[in-house]
């Protein structure tokens, strides 16, 4: 049996503080872990509908994104895809809106993945900043472990990368 193809997907734009924490977690899954094969982290950034190639593509799809819900910043959300066609609205967030669009015209093409957002309530989305606020990047290590369960769940693997010491001794 073929494993299920797995695709995780970091959207937001890095430049406007919280709204790149999709961005920053994929960069960070990138450089402590290595994953299985059926596994592809991806950068989404703000391209919306040109991600429906890879989404298509795969049998479950990852989301992380910062998701403005009314919650107090910093409160994680684990949203299966069908939820968001209830909730939903311009002022959540534009990468939503593309990810119902982008799974709908996966269906039409013939195979709509399924999917989940792991989404944190931003604190600040305003210009200009690269850096998450404390209270955004307190949560990142939760978030990263809702990722990896989701990943697991969907039937992919993972190990922590190791890192040589100057002395050559493994680290973790």
């Amino acid at each position: 049996m073929e494993a299920n193809r797995i695709l995780v997907l970091g959207v937001g734009n890095i430049l406007l503080k919280d709204e790149g924490v999709g961005v920053r977690l994929v960069e960070r899954l990138e450089s402590s872990y290595r994953f299985s094969e059926n596994v592809e982290l991806m950068d989404g950034g703000t391209l919306g509908l040109r991600l429906l190639d890879p989404v298509s593509q795969s049998d479950h799809v990852i989301v992380i994104d910062a998701v403005q819900k009314g919650g107090s910043p910093g409160t994680v959300y684990r949203l299966p895809a069908e939820a968001l066609n209830k909730r939903v609205t311009f002022k959540n967030s534009i990468h939503q809106l593309d990810l119902l669009e982008t799974l709908a015209y996966a269906e039409v093409l013939g195979h709509r993945p399924s999917a989940v957002v792991i989404g944190v309530e931003p604190q600040d989305i305003s210009p200009w900043g690269i850096e998450l606020t404390q209270v955004v990047a307190a949560v990142v290590p939760r978030l990263e472990e809702m990722v990896l369960e989701e990943i697991r769940k969907a039937g992919g693997n993972w190990e922590r990368k190791t890192q040589a010491s100057p002395e050559g001794i493994e680290v973790q």
